[in-house]
């Protein structure tokens, strides 16, 4: 479970990592971990804490697709859209997930419920179309599936 964002225990979590070497990837997994994203207000603290640019943390933070910048819905719904899982159907999927949840990919349901998001191999390539919802990977996924999954 996450917490909110608190520059209190951000710049805890900084201070813990920074003494690694190559610590801004640490530090960054450890503030999602804790807070569910990256939020705005952590680039200029870890600029100070890691005599980094707020540009150099910025682009980072948008490089690697992993990285939130905005607060996550409780549940998280990936949907593999490499080619192995468009293969097996994965777009039919994905329209059936946007139905099912309101939302389109990389969008947040209104009611913060579900984030839907593509990303490009779950590693699940035999079993495609893939999903993760939360931490729990599904092979041989249907957008009906998810009801039963998240019971």
């Amino acid at each position: 479970m996450t917490i909110a964002w608190n520059a209190e225990r951000a710049g805890a979590i900084i201070d813990e990592h920074r003494a690694l070497r190559g610590a801004l990837l640490p530090v960054l997994h450890a503030l999602q971990e804790e807070f569910g994203y990256i939020d705005a207000a952590a680039t200029p603290l870890l600029a100070s804490a890691l005599t980094l640019s707020q540009a150099e943390i910025h682009g980072v933070v948008t490089f690697y697709h992993e990285f939130r910048r905005s607060r996550p819905g409780r549940h998280v719904v990936k949907v593999c859209v490499a080619e192995a899982c468009q293969a097996r159907g994965s777009e039919s999927l994905v329209e059936g997930l946007k139905a099912r949840l309101g939302i389109d990919l990389g969008e947040t349901a209104a009611d913060g419920s579900f984030t839907l998001e593509a990303v490009y191999c779950l590693g699940n390539c035999a079993l495609g179309p893939s999903v993760m919802v939360d931490d729990r990977l599904h092979g041989l996924f249907h957008a009906s599936r998810l009801d039963g999954v998240l019971e």
